[in-house]
């Protein structure tokens, strides 16, 4: 697998992002309208609606077809909606990004949405369709819960050893959400309190799984030579690697559990088109999908940020921190900010936004490079991985 990428051809030049919480007071449109509406006024004037040419919108199951962002705005342009997995924001990014890169249009937007929680269930909404009857019936938990256990074999951990390694990761990302203005859970988490929570999968309790929220988020687009135009602090787009797997994971006796082929993958690819050879060193920080505590740990090794099997002692010596080495998810992550399915992809590029742009708060990194995002969607076993790598300058 393999392409010719388009490092510094296209640059984001305003974005914004809502609260992700319960929003029982609002809807779907009301959502988009918020985020789009931030994003606009970010310029000061210099972009306004009609200057863009092409939408791509993505979510789950909170809108059909392109009237999901046209009705709400009040625009007639040409919109697509995309739907990837847990990966639909990150994928109407790169799609919109795509659009500009080959020269079809001079600015776009892409845009999340998800509305999860005035729906009757709670979490995932969408219906598999019809299928042979070979499809694994489980919940999200209980499949990723069997990479807990997978990786504490396969590298010699006790189950003591396991759980102060999830306990970290979780605590971690509520100490870094509690600073976050915009995450759905505000409040730092002792470890006792997430060792002592109730049980939902295996290993996995409470507060190892990420949180159900609605949000939205959404970005403009331009070519790279057009944005300082629009914006002093653009972030361009050094790599965006989309791979969707052969779901061969779960068909055959091999797989362990203790790895994402389809993120290894799409990270190998990804700093292929970046020009990086040493993610833990050249990547400033990252924003990962951490759905549940163990996803977050074996990603470490997926992305090349540890060797493989000494993620949980990089985790352990606090390398992942706010503070460390190589912070991740310092917005605190789905864990803490949330995760209403077609928003979050963007909103991993929302914090890289405001890190570059120096407006992250309490959580601001020092002097930024590059930003990595990851966004998965699907299971162990069978998922898609987007991988995309961002930056403050051109080279």
């Amino acid at each position: 697998m393999s392409s010719n990428g388009f490092k510094d051809r296209v640059a984001i030049v305003a974005m914004g992002c809502t609260k992700f919480k319960d929003h029982w007071d609002k809807s779907a449109d009301d959502l988009v309208v918020d985020a789009v509406e931030e994003c606009i006024t970010q310029t000061n004037g210099r972009i306004e609606l009609k200057d863009v040419d092409a939408y791509w919108v993505g979510t789950q199951g909170s809108g059909m077809a392109g009237v999901t962002v046209s009705r709400p705005l009040h625009v007639s342009a040409p919109v697509t909606r995309i739907e990837n997995y847990c990966a639909t924001g990150s994928d109407s990014l790169r799609n919109a990004a795509y659009a500009v890169g080959s020269g079809a249009y001079d600015m776009v937007m892409a845009v999340g949405v998800e509305k999860l929680k005035d729906s009757p269930y709670s979490g995932l909404t969408a219906a598999w369709p019809p299928a042979d009857g070979t499809r694994v019936d489980w919940t999200a938990p209980a499949s990723f819960s069997l990479l807990a256990p997978a990786y504490a074999k396969k590298f010699g951990l006790d189950n003591e050893t396991m759980r102060e390694v999830l306990t970290h990761i979780a605590w971690k990302s509520h100490q870094n959400g509690a600073l976050n203005s915009r995450a759905q859970f505000r409040k730092g988490v002792s470890k006792e309190t997430i060792n002592r929570s109730p049980q939902i999968a295996g290993q996995l309790g409470v507060f190892d799984c990420s949180g159900v929220s609605d949000g939205s988020a959404a970005a403009i687009v331009v070519r790279a030579e057009d944005a300082y135009k629009y914006t002093d602090t653009p972030m361009f787009v050094k790599a965006l690697s989309l791979v969707s797997g052969t779901g061969a994971g779960l068909r055959v006796s091999d797989y362990d559990f203790t790895s994402f082929p389809e993120v290894e993958a799409s990270a190998v690819e990804a700093y292929r088109q970046a020009g990086v050879s040493n993610p833990r060193s050249e990547i400033s920080f990252a924003e990962v999908h951490d759905c549940f505590t163990p996803t977050e740990l074996v990603l470490m090794e997926d992305l090349g940020f540890s060797e493989r099997g000494m993620a949980w002692r990089d985790v352990l010596d606090g390398v992942f921190d706010l503070g460390g080495a190589l912070p991740i998810n310092p917005d605190g992550g789905l864990k803490s900010f949330g995760h209403p399915i077609g928003a979050s992809g963007l909103r991993m590029l929302f914090e890289c936004w405001l890190q570059f742009s120096g407006n992250a708060g309490e959580r601001q990194l020092e002097n930024p490079n590059l930003g990595l995002t990851h966004n998965l969607g699907g299971q162990p076993g069978e998922c898609v991985s987007f991988v995309s790598i961002v930056g403050n300058n051109l080279g």
